[in-house]
C-alpha cells in the first residue's frame, strides 16, 4: 500500500518569518517585488536570483513580455545600478539556456538557512511570482519553480502556501459562482424560486444553501484557502439575494 510523504513543519523561526512575508505580499498587493524592494535583500543573492529567474521564464520554450517586465521591475525594486543591471541580465541570460539546474547553483541560500533563513524566503516568493506571472501556473513553469526552490533548500510547502495566497486574491475567481442578483427576479432564481413563491418558502432554500457555504460547517472538511474563499463568495452572493427578496415581502 503507498503511503503519502509527510513534509515536517518548518523550523520555529523559519515559520515566523515566512509567516511575516505571506502577510507582507498581501500588504503589497501580491507584488514580489513591491515586497522585496520593502523587506530587502542582500547582494549574494543576486546572482542565484537572477539565474533562477531566467531558468523559469525558459520553461515553455519562449520567454515572455511578463517575464522580462519581472526582472526589470525586481532590478528597480532593489535600486540596482547599470553594472549590477548587467550582471543581473548576464545570469538571467544564463539560466535561460540552461535545461537543467546544476548542483550548487542555490548553494548560497541553503547555506544561510539555518541562521538567515530571510533571503531564502525572499527569492522562493519571487520564484512563484515568475512562475505564477500568466495566472495559476502551467506544469512545466511549476516544476521549474519547484526544482529551484528544493536547490536553495526549502521544502516543497513553502511554494503551495505562497500559490494558495495567489489563488484567492489574485487568480481569476471560478466562473461557476453567480453574480450577485441585481433585481427580485435574478434573486429568486438563485433559489430555484419566482416573486409569486411565499417567504417561507424561499427562506427553507435559502438556509440549505447557506448551510452548505456556512464557514462553521466548513471548517469540519478542511478546506484550502482557495475552497474557502470560493466558498465565501457563494455565501455573499445567497445573503445578497435573500435581502433582495427580504425587502420586497416586508410589509409598506
Amino acid at each position: 500500500m503507498a503511503t503519502q510523504t509527510v513534509q515536517p513543519p518548518l523550523p520555529p523561526r523559519m515559520e515566523a518569518r515566512f509567516s511575516e512575508l505571506l502577510r507582507g505580499l498581501s500588504a503589497a498587493d501580491h507584488k514580489a517585488h513591491t515586497l522585496v524592494g520593502q523587506a530587502r535583500l542582500p547582494s549574494w543573492c543576486r546572482r542565484p536570483l537572477f539565474f533562477f529567474l531566467g531558468y523559469i521564464a525558459k520553461a515553455e520554450g519562449r520567454v515572455s513580455e511578463q517575464d522580462i517586465n519581472f526582472a526589470e521591475s525586481l532590478m528597480s525594486a532593489l535600486k540596482l545600478s547599470k553594472r549590477q543591471r548587467l550582471k543581473a541580465i548576464q545570469n538571467f541570460q544564463r539560466g535561460k539556456i540552461s535545461d537543467t539546474l546544476p548542483p550548487l547553483s542555490g548553494l548560497t541560500l541553503r547555506l544561510s538557512l539555518g541562521t538567515r533563513p530571510s533571503p531564502a524566503l525572499k527569492v522562493a516568493f519571487c520564484l512563484c511570482h515568475a512562475a505564477q506571472l500568466k495566472g495559476r501556473p502551467a506544469k512545466p513553469r511549476l516544476y521549474r519553480c519547484e526544482d529551484a526552490i528544493d536547490q536553495i533548500g526549502l521544502p516543497v510547502t513553502i511554494s503551495e502556501d505562497i500559490f494558495e495566497s495567489y489563488a484567492v486574491r489574485v487568480w481569476v475567481v471560478p466562473h461557476d459562482i453567480p453574480a450577485p442578483p441585481v433585481n427580485l427576479e435574478q434573486a429568486c432564481a438563485l433559489f430555484g424560486a419566482t416573486r409569486r413563491d411565499s417567504l417561507a418558502d424561499i427562506k427553507r432554500t435559502y438556509r440549505k444553501k447557506v448551510s452548505e457555504h456556512h464557514p462553521d460547517k466548513l471548517a469540519q472538511r478542511q478546506l484550502n484557502l482557495a475552497e474557502r474563499a470560493r466558498a465565501k463568495e457563494y455565501l455573499l452572493v445567497y445573503q445578497k439575494a435573500w435581502e433582495l427578496i427580504r425587502r420586497h415581502h416586508k410589509p409598506g
